[in-house]
């Protein structure tokens, strides 16, 4: 079962940075074996029960562990989880592992940033925005989790956005449409230009 992102394409000056995915190839793993003889990959049972399997093309880093979960993070586009997937597979045959039922792919998070073109009054934001948190001395940007929604976003004065939380592109425009029109909706105290 493949999940689909591609709803509609982003909004504006947002673009995806990190789109991360959960995956069950439905087939135990030999982590020891794929360790000795697959390259590009690193595994420390003692560390970490997982191997980290990185990809290059698409640019994608993959933790697989013995039951068959994956976890692909480092992608920009929904179609490198595919990609990186169909890799991992075909490594995995080659050590004679046969991937047979169709892989569940799930994407759990995207990131995404960009600019609202909004000069932020960060100070005021942070008593103007319920859910807001802003502590300039441990970070630059105000944290804002958006009202009755699982997306978090950080947000600087410059109107430079980290948008985080979101599993399909549909979810960042409406998130970021709302922050913009919210953010209007403010006094003009909040903002010192548009």
């Amino acid at each position: 079962m493949v999940d689909e992102i591609h709803e509609d394409s982003l909004k504006g000056d947002i673009t995806v940075q990190n789109i991360v995915a959960s995956v069950s190839l439905h087939v135990e793993i030999p982590l020891e074996k794929v360790s000795t003889e697959i390259k590009n990959t690193e595994y420390d049972p003692e560390q970490f029960p997982g191997l980290v399997f990185r990809i290059r093309d698409p640019k994608v880093s993959a933790l697989l562990f013995s039951s068959g979960k994956v976890v692909c993070t480092g992608a920009k586009e929904r179609e490198d989880i595919n990609l990186a997937v169909q890799k991992i597979i075909e490594a995995l045959k080659t050590i004679g592992v046969e991937v047979t039922k169709e892989p569940d792919i799930k994407v759990q998070n995207i990131v995404a940033s960009g600019d609202i073109h909004m000069r932020l009054n960060l100070n005021q934001l942070v008593f103007d925005l319920k859910y807001a948190e802003y502590e300039p001395e441990q970070f630059p940007g105000l944290v804002y989790k958006l009202p009755h929604s699982h997306i978090t976003f950080l947000l600087f004065g410059t109107g430079k956005i980290v948008c985080t939380g979101a599993v399909n592109i549909k979810e960042i425009n409406e998130a970021v449409d709302t922050l913009v029109s919210t953010l209007k909706g403010l006094s003009d105290g909040t903002r010192t230009g548009a």
